[in-house]
């Protein structure tokens, strides 16, 4: 015989692991099933060494390492399973002032200055707007050729889809003095909408790489093709530092008709031209140096006419503030979130520790990144202010900080691509 207490307890035992069941199961048939329904504007597959793959985003991780041929033709085994992590948030240019030899700076941990690191950002941007960097030992002159892309293009009918597979580069600059080669790859997107963003793996130590990688593009009308631009950004590889951005290649599909099948094309590889960086809004800073406290104030403002980057027609935009020492990251901080807003207010200070002898080689990069809980954080555009300014206004915004200590200087700036 069973107690009343006892068969109560086991009843409300069964009862309770029926309705979590129950749960359960329920919870998994809504997901399945709106996973069914949810369709994406488009989607493409990257074909390679035979293999497809299917990403529900643009970020592929782990890619796999074809045999690559020396300048003699000889296969060459390549490094397998390399991480390629897609972030869009990172990047510095070369340093014109980074001597060598015994009067070259200290080593980044020996700087008196308070680091606060947190996730790590992937070395796939460079740090100005569009990407250029400016003379360096790393970075390619004007007057060193920049090399020769070729890729073909097609259009697969049946399926809407535009087919891109870059092929080989040669003649790329020297950019690691180390080993008097480059680690080549390619980013490449699809203007103006800029949605669809892929990139090839990395060649090591190579200046003719034989990429061989297949892009499909599925619900691209073939109507469309007229209006729309291949960009292709050539970059080397630097894991100890940033990636140095080697050229670029644009190539309108005004001029090309796939329609009777494949086109060849090969292109010179331009030095990125700045210029083309269209203005992504503005963001609002304000600097302030205490000499005497050795202490950087920085103080994001606000922002104003930034891009829609939701299907709501707006934004979940919050700014990313890092501080680079030469070629080095020694500072990130960031805002909170706003949400859906195209000109948030953010109002937020940082204070950072950095020495007067310090000051001309230190930048700080502004990220402004849409905030997304499903999908990749996307950077929306970036300022840079200090020693790797660029713009007219960063320089002098830079020079009036330093110029009058003590006194915060706030002023407007246009965000660029990246």
């Amino acid at each position: 015989d069973v107690s009343p207490v006892v068969a109560g307890l086991i009843g409300a035992t069964v009862l309770v692991v029926s309705v979590s069941v129950t749960v359960f199961v329920w919870t998994c048939c809504h997901q399945q099933a709106e996973k069914k329904h949810k369709t994406p504007p488009y989607k493409f597959i990257h074909m390679l060494k035979g293999i497809s793959i299917y990403p529900e985003t643009l970020s592929n991780k782990k890619k796999i390492n074809r045999i690559r041929r020396d300048k003699n033709g000889t296969p060459k085994e390549t490094g397998r399973g390399n991480l390629l992590v897609d972030a869009a948030e990172s990047g510095l240019i070369g340093s014109d002032k980074a001597p060598d030899g015994p009067t070259a700076a200290p080593h980044v941990d020996q700087l008196p200055i308070k680091v606060d690191y947190g996730d790590e950002l992937s070395p796939d941007q460079s740090l100005t707007p569009g990407g250029s960097k400016t003379s360096s030992p790393s970075s390619p002159g004007d007057d060193v050729m920049l090399g020769e892309l070729t890729f073909s293009v097609d259009y697969n009918f049946p399926k809407k889809a535009l087919v891109v597979t870059i092929q080989e580069a040669h003649g790329l600059p020297v950019m690691d003095e180390h080993t008097q080669s480059s680690d080549p790859y390619i980013k490449m997107t699809i203007l103006p909408d800029k949605r669809h963003r892929v990139k090839t793996r990395v060649l090591r130590k190579t200046l003719d790489p034989v990429f061989d990688e297949t892009f499909t593009f599925y619900g691209i009308p073939y109507s469309q093709l007229q209006d729309l631009v291949l960009h292709f950004l050539v970059l080397s590889f630097d894991r100890f530092s940033r990636d140095d951005v080697i050229g670029e290649v644009m190539v309108p599909l005004a001029g090309v008709d796939p329609s009777t099948g494949k086109v060849q094309l090969t292109r010179e590889i331009l030095k990125r031209n700045i210029q083309k960086c269209i203005s992504r809004g503005e963001l609002q800073v304000s600097l302030s140096y205490q000499p005497v406290a050795q202490r950087m104030t920085v103080v994001v403002l606000k922002a104003r006419h930034l891009p829609k980057m939701d299907i709501t027609g707006l934004s979940d935009p919050y700014v990313k503030v890092n501080v680079y020492y030469g070629r080095k990251r020694i500072a990130k901080k960031k805002t909170h979130v706003k949400k859906c807003t195209l000109n948030p207010v953010f109002n937020e200070s940082f204070i950072y520790d950095i020495p007067v002898d310090l000051l001309p080689d230190i930048s700080i990069e502004f990220l402004v990144i849409d905030f997304d809980r499903t999908t990749k954080n996307e950077v929306v555009g970036r300022l840079i202010l200090g020693a790797h300014s660029i713009t007219a206004g960063g320089v002098e915004h830079w020079r009036e900080v330093c110029e009058n200590p003590r006194k915060p200087v706030a002023k407007w700036h246009s965000l660029s691509e990246y």
